[in-house]
C-alpha cells in the first residue's frame, strides 16, 4: 500500500492529500530516511512524521486498504 494512502487509512493523518503534501515537504522519513507519497509501506518498517510540536515515530505493524474506525490503532505501534 502507499504510504499516503497508509497515513490516511490508519488515521494517523487525516487526509490523504494532507499526508501526500508531508512527504514532499520530506516531513514523513521511513527508515531514517525521506520518503515519497509512493513508497511501499511493509509490516515492521518505521515510519516518522513531523508535524506540529512532537514527531510521532511509529512501527508498522499490519497494511489493510480498509480499515474501521475500532481497528485503526491495530494498524502501528508508538515508538518512544
Amino acid at each position: 500500500m502507499r504510504l499516503d494512502k497508509y497515513l490516511k487509512v490508519s488515521r494517523l493523518i487525516k487526509r490523504r492529500t494532507v499526508a501526500n503534501e508531508a512527504c514532499d515537504a520530506g516531513r514523513v522519513l521511513v527508515g531514517g530516511k525521506a520518503a515519497r507519497a509512493s513508497y511501499e509501506v511493509k509490516p515492521g518498517d518505521i515510519i516518522e512524521i513531523n508535524l506540529g510540536q512532537r514527531p510521532l515515530k511509529i512501527r508498522v505493524c499490519k497494511v489493510s486498504e480498509h480499515a474501521l474506525k475500532e481497528e485503526a490503532a491495530e494498524f502501528y505501534s508508538v515508538i518512544n
